[in-house]
């Protein structure tokens, strides 16, 4: 699954964002990216961003000529579900099923978007006949 669960700061997710919208990235290239979303890091905070997000096992780094390129090594749908999971685990003493009705029942969804619940659902239920 990855990176043992740890805590993303909203500047490291930023950071992340970039890399899985943009790809592998130089820290110039990070900062130039990042410009767009209010953010005015000086090139220190970015590398500083980076290395946090690598020793924490969500960044890879490779040397490119003379520039580190980074490039994240989680997915975005790995970072929510492990997101998920700790808070399941820390205010619903692991159960999923609340936070799960919570976020349903607090949401607005589109035709499409049920459709694909929808389609889920099934899923799960054929693979579970299945077992």
């Amino acid at each position: 699954m990855g990176p043992s669960p740890r805590q993303v700061s909203d500047s490291e997710l930023e950071v992340l964002k970039v890399l899985w919208e943009h790809g592998a990235s130089t820290v110039r290239e990070v900062l130039e990216r990042a410009g767009p979303a209010g953010r005015d890091w000086a090139y220190t905070t970015a590398q500083t961003l980076l290395t946090r997000l690598q020793e924490k096992g969500f960044v890879a780094s490779e040397k490119r000529g003379r520039a580190h390129v980074y490039s994240a090594v989680v997915s975005r749908d790995d970072l929510l579900g492990r997101s998920l999971q700790q808070l399941a685990e820390r205010v619903c003493d692991g159960a999923s099923l609340p936070l799960l009705l919570n976020l349903v029942n607090s949401s607005r969804f589109s035709p499409d978007e049920l459709r694909a619940f929808r389609e889920l659902l099934d899923r799960m239920d054929d693979e579970k006949e299945d077992a």
